[in-house]
């Protein structure tokens, strides 16, 4: 069965956002194209190296001699997007592995995502991998990209401060602090 692809190419919009209170939120990537948006699952760290990646990919784009693919250093202000997530929030599938690259023919950061697949171990490891149900293809320029990277990072950083002591989150009904020479 061929894999049904949910894919924005230029996007009118691509961010991360939540859903739910910190502590429980769960985390989106979500593109629009027109009237068409979709949302899919994952998980905070998955987010974080997302933008921390695309942020040094960028760098370097920018180092190239003459900048060529007029990588931004900072967002530009007409792209910057505070705006919550579209609603409803109708989740694809929840993301297992992540791919991203550089189009160089088209200058633009292209992520890929994958659904998460349970490991079965009835499976034959020598086996070819079976292709996936689904994914998410997503290709953006650079300012956009630039931009998502930044939301991004702050989104992630949004959730429960860190207790000065421990460094854990802190709940809003607080936490058992326990520092590891204590334990």
């Amino acid at each position: 069965m061929p894999t049904l692809v949910h894919e924005h190419d230029w996007p009118d919009r691509v961010v991360v956002g939540t859903v739910g209170m910190p502590g429980s939120r769960t985390f989106y990537l979500q593109a629009r194209t027109g009237t068409r948006t979709t949302s899919v699952a994952l998980e905070k760290e998955q987010s974080a190296v997302l933008a921390d990646t695309i942020q040094r990919l960028l760098d370097e784009l920018m180092e190239a001699p003459d900048n060529r693919y007029s990588v931004p250093v900072d967002v530009p202000a007409e792209l910057v997007d505070d705006d919550p997530l579209d609603l409803p929030v109708k989740e694809e599938f929840r993301t297992g592995s992540m791919r991203l690259s550089w189009d160089p023919r088209t200058a633009q950061v292209v992520v890929e995502a994958f659904p998460f697949v349970d490991e079965d171990d009835d499976l034959d490891p020598d086996a070819d991998e079976p292709e996936p149900a689904e994914s998410f293809l997503i290709r953006m320029p650079v300012g956009t990209a630039r931009a998502f990277a930044q939301r991004t990072r702050a989104v992630v950083q949004a959730g429960r401060p860190a207790c000065p002591r421990c460094g854990r989150p802190v709940d809003p009904d607080g936490h058992e602090c326990v520092l590891p020479d204590e334990a």
